[in-house]
């Protein structure tokens, strides 16, 4: 081998240990262990931060339908609000005047269309009267007997009863979820495919005798 040629390797070895030392420098660097960490925790750490801020609106917004359905309550038991009774000033005897009123209750966090006051399809009401409190169902009306039904609509009813009678108002909201991780797993109450629920049903119930007004 020439001097030439021996040169040449000793250039060649010399090109090459630069590289491998930035490899090796690239491979025991930690400078981004820190941002690759956060990037891989930072999803699920995140959906459980909406969770929580979901599930707190959410329960928000129940406790507001549960107000409202004491408020108009009340006003049934107190005559505030009558059905067939022949007074202008306070009959309600159709659902759909009820029901925005209702909707008036619960604005200031659930607003409801023209169309959904006429043809319901997240609020709906039911009010009807009974022979005694031990007749009031206690249970949520299904669409089936099966593990996982939906709510029956068609049963609801807006029929409340006059002066001295027994009543029970009930209101249904299916509140919409993005971010909830348990919920949708929790509830019988799922649409008729057996599907996960894309909403959280929110049920009020009050049950009252009507005062003995005029």
């Amino acid at each position: 081998m020439t001097s030439h040629d021996i040169d040449r390797h000793h250039q060649a070895e010399n090109s090459r240990r630069p590289r491998f030392r930035l490899w090796r420098k690239l491979a025991r660097s930690k400078d981004g262990a820190a941002a690759i960490e956060f990037a891989i925790l930072a999803i699920p750490y995140f959906m459980i931060i909406f969770a929580i801020i979901e599930t707190f609106v959410a329960f928000a917004a129940e406790q507001l339908v549960t107000n409202a359905v004491n408020t108009l309550g009340r006003q049934l038991r107190t005559g505030q609000i009558t059905y067939q009774m022949n007074r202008p000033d306070t009959d309600m005897n159709d659902v759909t005047k009820f029901r925005r009123a209702f909707c008036d209750e619960v604005s200031i966090m659930i607003q409801c269309s023209e169309a959904e006051i006429s043809t319901p399809s997240k609020l709906y009401i039911d009010a009807r009267t009974f022979a005694s409190f031990a007749a009031i169902p206690k249970s949520i009306p299904r669409k089936s007997t099966a593990a996982y039904a939906d709510i029956d609509p068609t049963s609801f009813k807006f029929t409340p009863g006059g002066p001295s009678t027994i009543n029970m108002l009930r209101a249904y909201y299916r509140w919409q979820v993005i971010t909830d991780l348990v919920r949708p797993y929790i509830t019988t109450i799922r649409p008729s495919d057996g599907s996960l629920p894309s909403d959280f049903l929110i049920v009020a119930t009050t049950a009252f005798q009507n005062e003995n007004y005029p």
